[in-house]
C-alpha cells in the first residue's frame, strides 16, 4: 500500500509521515511518500503513479490545494484523495467534494479520526466530518441516479447542484460556466430522467419516483 502526503509545512508533513506508519494492510506498513508542494507532488506522480491514496492539504504555496485536487483527479482518475485543512467550513467542504476528493478531513481531527478515514476511503467509502455526512448521502444518490440514467459527469455535478437548491446562474458559478450551458444539461437532465420539470427530477434524485 502506497500514500503520498502532499503537505508544504515541513514538520506537519513529517509528522504525518509518522502518523500514518500506524496505517498497516495485513500486517505490513504503508509505505508513505512525502512532497511538499504540487510540483514535487506531480514529478512522484509521474515517476509512478501507483498509490493507493494521496492526502492533499489545501493550503499549498504555488499552485493551490484546490485548484491541484482538480488536476490530481483529472490525470489520475483511479486515486482517492483526501483533503486535510484546517479550512473546515461547509462552502470549502462542499468545494472540495464537487472537485472530486474522497474524503475531508479537518486538521484539528486526532489522530485516530485520521487513520479511521483513510481506511474508510481505503476500502472505497467516502468519509466526511460527522456534520457533513448528510452532503454525502446526497453525493451517492447524485451519483448512482448519474449511472442508473446514463447522465455525463457534468450533468451528474448539475442534477447534484439542482438537489442542493441551486439556481442556474448559482451553478453556472459554481461550476465556472454560463448559465446557457447550465440549462442545456438540465434540460439533457429531464430528458434523460423523463421529467419535465426540476421538482419531478429531484424526486428521482431523491429515489421517490
Amino acid at each position: 500500500m502506497r500514500i503520498l502526503v502532499i503537505e508544504d509545512h515541513t514538520l506537519v508533513r513529517e509528522g504525518l509521515l509518522l502518523a500514518l506508519k500506524g496505517l498497516d494492510e495485513g500486517g505490513v506498513p504503508a509505505e508513505i511518500l512525502g512532497a511538499r508542494d504540487a510540483d514535487e507532488a506531480t514529478r512522484l506522480l509521474t515517476a509512478s503513479d501507483d498509490f493507493d491514496l494521496i492526502l492533499l492539504d489545501l493550503m499549498l504555496p504555488g499552485t493551490g490545494g484546490m485548484a491541484f485536487l482538480g488536476v490530481i483527479r483529472k490525470r489520475h482518475p483511479h486515486i482517492p484523495v483526501v483533503v486535510l485543512s484546517a479550512l473546515d467550513d461547509g462552502e470549502t467542504v462542499l468545494k472540495a467534494m464537487r472537485q472530486g476528493a474522497a474524503g475531508f478531513v479537518s486538521k484539528a481531527s486526532p489522530t485516530d479520526t485520521l487513520l479511521e478515514a483513510l481506511r474508510e476511503v481505503l476500502a472505497g467509502e467516502t468519509w466526511l466530518p460527522p456534520e457533513y455526512r448528510e452532503l454525502s448521502g446526497k453525493r451517492r444518490r447524485a451519483k448512482t441516479v448519474a449511472e442508473r440514467f446514463g447522465l455525463t459527469k457534468s450533468q451528474a455535478r448539475v442534477l447534484e447542484l439542482l438537489a442542493e437548491g441551486k439556481t442556474n446562474r448559482e451553478i453556472g458559478a459554481m461550476l465556472g460556466v454560463t448559465e446557457g450551458t447550465v440549462k442545456i444539461h438540465v434540460s439533457a437532465i429531464f430528458k434523460a430522467l423523463n421529467v419535465s420539470n426540476r421538482s419531478q427530477a429531484l424526486l428521482v434524485a431523491q429515489g421517490k419516483k
